[in-house]
């Protein structure tokens, strides 16, 4: 019998083998080979090079993760480990690169190097570190050994390692996330979803009244970051007073973006109800106009009964030069149900004219509106970008008359398999090569390739195993065996592929 290491060096996969498994021995290579320079050196004699092998083991690292992630996705989609938990964490740790960044903090707890934890904390968390590290050696383990054996399938004992690593992940993941950083929590999750739906509805609103355009929304205009919530605060108070801006609450049941200025939005609140429909319109133009603010900055809002300082306001109200009184020609809105008349009055009282009282309202609005931009940036970014991918116009398809089926698939630019929407030809001299389409990684790619809507916590990436480009889950719904490209094995493709190469591909094989 030949010796075990000839025997696998005669197993070793080729580098040109497009398997999965194949590339997981390679990347697996790297990391080991990485791993055993810096054992052999030291870092006292050699600091430099000890700093460039690290960064060279970071990097061989990420590469092994996603080759496994690909594995995961490949070999055991149905069983894979919820990571619905994401939607808690802060957006700005939600890098592509999060995973590298967990096994990293991983090793240094079971090392007992210091970090950002306390004491009590590392205690806890040094078991899963431990558990998750023995799970991924086991893995890379079986997976070596499947590379060197049969790289093209994946045995029950290799599903089963895949399973229990993916589970063990995920719970370091957010206990370890969970101790550095506070995490929503599903109450105030669910809160942030009301005032999405808020600001949708308040964006819905203002294109019916002609406040805002859907150009403006479909070109992402700088200048709604700023609108849509100071319009959101007027819906969320008057318009829809049982909403999440409902002051009939706690400051504590509301949301956390906007407690902070309950005292503040009360005062708005009942000044909102004094005004006229006209009034309202008048305000709320002013709001969507504010470029005679300065957006870039933050407006602070004055104590309620301080001096407002006399700054000329928008064009619009100059129209309202007339004292506060209730008059024919201004009648007073159906909000004013539950404002008695004497209360308007005194409310109006307060100031000299009704200019004079929009203008305070201007600045307190657009000062609360504002501060959400810098006390809570993250939430207000999430919340909007949920808003925009809600409210934008749908993708157009073009549609020509008489075409074809296959004319009416959705076209995916520069489609490696087709150098025009129409042509195929590509895809022969793939199927010619039995090569595999190089795939785009995942951080070059923030937008699905087909309808181009961008990737989120719940939108995740997907590749296309035929043209190896990057897809939602809505525009890769399909499955289909791949053999020119080396997989005998239904596997994810995109509906462009589906429709218009792999018929293409199957009427050549006949």
């Amino acid at each position: 019998m030949l010796p075990a290491v000839l025997r696998r060096w005669l197993r070793r996969p080729k580098r040109s083998d497009p398997r999965l498994l194949s590339q997981f021995f390679f990347a697996d290579e790297r990391v080991t080979r990485v791993v055993a320079e810096i054992n052999g050196l030291d870092a006292e004699l050699d600091p430099q090079q000890y700093l460039v092998l690290l960064n060279q083991l970071h990097l061989s690292q990420a590469q092994l993760l996603a080759v496994i992630e690909r594995i995961m996705e490949e070999c055991i989609p149905a069983q894979r480990h919820s990571r619905d938990y994401l939607v808690k964490f802060p957006e700005e740790l939600l890098v592509d690169n999060l995973g590298n960044h967990m096994l990293f903090a991983a090793e240094c707890l079971l090392a007992g190097t210091f970090l950002e934890l306390e004491e009590a904390e590392g205690a806890q968390l040094r078991p899963r570190a431990r558990n998750l590290l023995c799970s991924l050696e086991l893995v890379r383990a079986l997976l070596r050994e499947q590379s060197l054996s049969q790289p093209g399938t994946y045995p029950e004992p290799v599903r089963a390692a895949l399973v229990q690593f993916d589970r063990l992940f995920a719970e370091f993941e957010l206990s370890y996330v969970s101790s550095l950083v506070a995490v929503k929590s599903p109450d105030e999750i669910y809160r942030q979803q009301e005032i999405i739906v808020l600001f949708c509805e308040t964006v819905e609103r203002a294109l019916r009244l002609g406040y805002l355009t859907q150009e403006m929304i479909d070109g992402y205009e700088p200048l709604l970051m700023f609108t849509i919530p100071r319009l959101a605060i007027i819906s969320g108070l008057l318009i829809y007073p049982e909403g999440p801006l409902s002051l009939e609450r706690s400051p504590e049941q509301m949301s956390r973006v906007f407690s902070p200025f309950y005292n503040l939005l009360m005062k708005i609140r009942d000044l909102l109800r004094v005004l006229s429909a006209e009034e309202l319109c008048l305000l709320e133009r002013s709001l969507c106009a504010a470029e005679a603010e300065d957006p870039c900055g933050s407006v602070t809002p004055p104590a309620w009964g301080e001096a407002v300082p006399r700054v000329a306001p928008p064009s619009p109200w100059g129209l309202l030069d007339n004292p506060c009184t209730e008059s024919p020609q201004h009648p007073p809105g159906p909000w004013l149900e539950a404002t008695p008349g004497s209360r308007c009055s005194e409310l109006r009282s307060h100031y000299s004219s009704t200019r004079d009282m929009l203008h305070t309202l201007f600045v307190c609005i657009s000062g609360v509106a504002d501060q959400l931009q810098t006390n809570f940036a993250s939430d207000l970014r999430c919340i909007l970008k949920t808003v925009f991918k809600i409210v934008a116009s749908p993708a157009e398809t073009s549609e020509e008359p008489g075409g074809s089926k296959d004319e009416d698939v959705p076209r995916v630019a520069d489609c490696p398999l087709c150098p025009s929407p129409r042509d195929a030809t590509g895809l022969q001299r793939a199927a010619g090569a039995h090569r595999r389409p190089e795939w785009v990684p995942d951080s070059s790619c923030s937008h699905c390739s087909a309808c181009r809507a961008p990737f989120t916590l719940l939108r995740r990436r997907h590749h296309c195993r035929s043209c190896g480009k990057i897809f939602c889950s809505r525009c890769s719904p399909h499955s289909a065996a791949l053999p020119h490209c080396g997989q005998p094995r239904p596997v994810r493709v995109c509906t462009h592929c589906h429709a218009a190469h792999l018929p293409a591909w199957r009427v050549r094989t006949r």
